[in-house]
């Protein structure tokens, strides 16, 4: 297979394979780099703002002159909240306000989405089924499934999910159920295996 030439797996309602799904073929020249900035803002978007200390008017104390202007042949002093004074405020620590945010377009969005999903498609990780519905909403219904791909871990993109097929897959330790408006390129790249519907698929390449 050329790499302007990749299939994802189509998967019969048994889960066995029952033909082969064509992505774009411009899939195959999209910059990896695109999958490395929306990644970077992923994770950004993540990082909580935790690093504060006190400045000078934020620590107790102080409040009173320690020692006279004058007269002592010392070094002057007006507050003991001095950030040159052992337990005075820091003069230029962190104030928990820092923007750690890395914005990029929405153009690149699409292509690092795209990428991730051609990546999947190139390693015969994606797997397309026209419907996935655990009818009865039991976990071993749903572990079965897992079980026939011979996967690691999953991630399973259902275009709505329905309350039975989320009480089934719940439990999974290995199998993550995300409905379409949930699919992004990293959550796409951190398993092994994707598990598609394919009006999902359809849509991605159709908004491309």
């Amino acid at each position: 297979m050329s790499k302007t030439d990749v299939k994802a797996i189509v998967l019969d309602d048994t889960f066995k394979k029952a033909g082969d799904f064509d992505l774009p073929q411009e899939y195959a020249q999209i910059n990896s780099h695109n999958l490395y900035l929306y990644t970077k803002s992923y994770l950004a978007a993540l990082r909580e703002n935790v690093a504060h200390t006190k400045n000078k008017g934020s620590v107790s104390g102080g409040g009173k002159k320690p020692w006279s202007q004058k007269g002592r042949g010392g070094a002057r002093a007006g507050s003991s909240r001095s950030s040159v004074w052992v337990g005075g405020g820091s003069a230029f620590g962190p104030r928990g306000n820092k923007n750690y945010d890395l914005k990029i377009n929405k153009k690149q969005k699409k292509l690092a989405l795209q990428f991730a999903l051609f990546e999947k498609a190139r390693t015969g990780a994606l797997f397309v089924i026209n419907a996935l519905e655990i009818a009865s909403g039991k976990t071993k219904d749903a572990v079965n499934i897992i079980k026939t791909l011979n996967a690691r871990d999953t991630l399973v993109v259902k275009d709505l999910i329905d309350e039975k097929t989320f009480l089934a897959f719940r439990n999974i330790s290995n199998a993550y159920l995300i409905d379409a408006g949930e699919l992004n390129a990293y959550v796409a790249t951190a398993f092994r295996t994707v598990v598609i519907e394919k009006s999902v698929l359809e849509n991605i390449i159709k908004e491309g």
